[in-house]
């Protein structure tokens, strides 16, 4: 008898709910985007942190057309005519620091806004093995994330696809534009592949026998040495002027051998130099050898991403030059028995074994904003103050293959930089003001608007100091 009423019930919850998780799905940044630059800009009095060079005392940085122009110590160049001209703005930035803008090596940034709400999620594609996929095509221009991350010091960001065995093509991109061409820097960056676990899991929560383990674990293993033999044939018979039917998932990958297309019907390579990196998902000891052995293999570019077991694999990455992009500090030990700082101390551990290597922030892309933190968690346990900034500036820049132009502050390179009134490592420091490719990045973002409506709210009802802590 009441059915009908109940089921009509139901349905419109599930209609208001449908239209709540669609709001917030679809919440967009509101936030302008950087104009063009204008004026040359000249930074002045500061503390500026090249990063490939010693921290310069009471310097300057003076970048105009999006490029550095200037850089050392007040007083090193004739700046009178800079400084009394309309044409230049100048930021005294006395007691600040400036630094290259931060870079997150492995992130979603825009794949990813609310992990609950799967319509706001496009970072993985149907099928096992896609590595057609480019993350940057799939990227969000409108994440509210972006501006978060901004406001922390990230300007740049590696984006991974993920989800399967090879889930695509990683990308590069500025935090800041008006669409996925504006704030892409390289839209192929290198091949992402997950490793298949090596060994046999016996935790409760495996449903699966030891023999089925084995079994999923070797036709995974088969799937990539498939995958890569068959795109390295390809690329070769297509180098030779061989007829045959285009493949996308191998011309995806033709790039990871040193192959170039030039023009149409036209390929160079193999070039060992202009290889692309293959970017291989990997935290266990047997996984990272496992990983760096099929590199070698196929004479890939290894970079292992996650690395826990790294530096005991230290003599194998250093010998065939892989590298690392560590995946957080905030992490749990491996085991129970494992000391509790294992994840603090892992690169400072890589540093001393002479493993190229930089950090990713490791966590959920709406945390992605605790880069900086991550690093100064690293340095507080052993690892070298100077090495921490290398590992979110040039040696993710170097990894990402942008290094020429982002990444450390040199004349000729990128006017992407931050001005924060502290130590960026420290969680206290806040960043002030922000520079991509010399335009001026927009800092607010949801969290301060709110912030500033709330204080605003309490303000009217008496003022902010009616409000205790």
């Amino acid at each position: 008898m009441h059915t009908r009423p109940l089921q009509s019930l139901a349905f419109l919850f599930l209609g208001a709910l449908g239209v709540l998780c669609g709001e917030t799905a679809l919440a967009q940044d509101l936030t302008p985007r950087a104009k063009p630059q204008g004026k040359p800009v000249l930074i002045t009095n500061a503390t500026v942190h090249p990063i490939a060079e010693k921290a310069i005392e009471n310097g300057f940085v003076l970048f105009a057309e999006g490029k550095i122009s200037g850089l050392g110590m007040v007083g090193a160049m004739d700046l009178s005519k800079v400084q009394g001209s309309d044409g230049w703005r100048t930021i005294d930035a006395k007691g600040m620091h400036v630094y290259p803008g931060l870079i997150g090596a492995a992130t979603q940034l825009g794949l990813e806004e609310m992990q609950s709400i799967r319509s706001s999620t496009d970072h993985t594609e149907t099928g096992s093995v896609t590595p057609e996929v480019r993350a940057a095509t799939a990227i969000n221009p409108d994440s509210t994330l972006l501006p978060v991350t901004r406001s922390a010091g990230e300007l740049i960001a590696g984006v991974f696809p993920q989800g399967g065995a090879i889930p695509g093509r990683a990308s590069v991109i500025r935090l800041d534009g008006w669409t996925v061409a504006d704030m892409t820097i390289r839209e192929n960056a290198g091949l992402v592949i997950n490793w298949p676990m090596t060994r046999i899991i016996t935790a409760w929560w495996m449903n699966k026998s030891e023999d089925e383990q084995r079994k999923d674990n070797d036709r995974a293993i088969r799937i990539i040495e498939d995958m890569v033999s068959g795109a390295k044939a390809y690329a070769a018979a297509s180098f030779a002027g061989e007829q045959r039917a285009a493949d996308i998932r191998y011309e995806a990958m033709t790039g990871i051998f040193g192959y170039r297309q030039e023009g149409a019907g036209g390929r160079t390579g193999p070039d060992a130099d202009r290889r692309l990196p293959v970017f291989i998902h990997a935290m266990d000891y047997d996984q990272i050898q496992q990983a760096v052995t099929f590199c070698v293999k196929h004479g890939l570019k290894c970079v292992i991403v996650g690395g826990r077991d790294a530096p005991m694999c230290a003599d194998l990455l250093t010998r065939h030059n892989a590298s690392v992009i560590v995946s957080g500090t905030y992490k749990f030990p491996k085991r129970d028995d494992s000391p509790y700082d294992e994840a603090f101390t892992l690169p400072a551990r890589l540093e001393a074994a002479g493993v190229k290597w930089c950090l990713a922030s490791g966590e959920e892309t709406a945390h992605e904003r605790n880069l900086a933190p991550a690093a100064g968690m690293a340095v507080a346990y052993g690892l070298d103050h100077e090495a921490g900034l290398r590992s979110i500036t040039l040696s993710a820049a170097e990894i990402l293959g942008i290094a020429d132009t982002y990444g450390s502050l040199a004349i000729d390179k990128s006017a992407t930089l931050i001005i924060a009134d502290g130590d960026i490592l420290d969680a206290r420091t806040h960043v002030t003001a922000a520079f991509l490719d010399g335009r001026e990045v927009d800092l607010r973002d949801k969290q301060k608007m709110l912030d500033e409506r709330y204080r605003e709210k309490y303000k009217l009802k008496g003022g902010p100091e009616t409000v205790k802590p």
